[in-house]
């Protein structure tokens, strides 16, 4: 990524910083409404169930920073906060995670920096998504900016456990009661159940419907 110019002014360079972030996120979401849209008109499917964006708060960049003992500066929050913009694309099935994932990876203009696959490896807590750190180029007036993206996909299920367990760490400051953390972990396994039943379901569903139409075409 190149580097954002400090000026003396820290404000402009803040500023400036979080308008590169904010057209990272606008980029970003044109690409993945583009992809959902091709991706529905070849195969009659919309994969994706919602997006949401958002771009960390000035406090929680400066506390993520401290956390890994960084001064909070503008390069170091550029340099080594990589989740500053954010989006989740939350998906039916397991399946479209990874076609999604595909799909973004091979836009040629998207570099990806790394992937952390949470739904094969998840977290020692349950937590479970797809997570990729990439750049996407920003054209200013008078220079273009590699910009990074975090992106997480995940399906509805993983989505709303993701959204309870925040909500119950953050109640507890990160130290919820060991049988919160246990029920926690077993409502995780029940959400890779469903989410695995669900799957099935809906391969069923189009097994069935081809059958179907396979035998009305026979008939005419």
């Amino acid at each position: 990524m190149e580097s954002i110019m400090m000026q003396d002014d820290s404000v402009l360079s803040w500023n400036t910083a979080m308008l590169l972030y904010n057209s990272a996120l606008k980029e970003m979401g044109t690409k993945i409404e583009i992809l959902n849209d091709e991706f529905q008109h070849v195969h009659q499917y919309n994969p994706i169930e919602y997006v949401k964006t958002r771009l960390k708060s000035p406090e929680s960049i400066v506390k993520k920073l401290k956390r890994y003992g960084y001064e909070d500066s503008i390069q170091n929050m550029i340099e080594y906060c990589n989740d500053i913009a954010g989006v989740r694309i939350v998906c039916s099935f397991t399946s479209d995670i990874y076609r999604l994932a595909d799909m973004i990876g091979r836009q040629s203009d998207i570099t990806v920096l790394s992937i952390k696959d949470y739904i094969k490896n998840p977290k020692p807590s349950g937590y479970k998504s797809y997570h990729m750190i990439v750049t996407i180029p920003i054209f200013l007036s008078d220079r273009m900016v590699d910009t990074k993206v975090e992106i997480q996909i995940r399906t509805i299920a993983m989505d709303f456990w993701a959204s309870l367990e925040h909500k119950i760490y953050y109640k507890f400051e990160g130290h919820a009661p060991a049988y919160i953390s246990h029920d926690l972990q077993e409502c995780s396994k029940i959400v890779s159940e469903l989410d695995e039943k669900m799957l099935m379901l809906n391969e069923a569903i189009l097994k069935a419907k081809e059958e179907q139409e396979k035998k009305e075409a026979e008939e005419k």
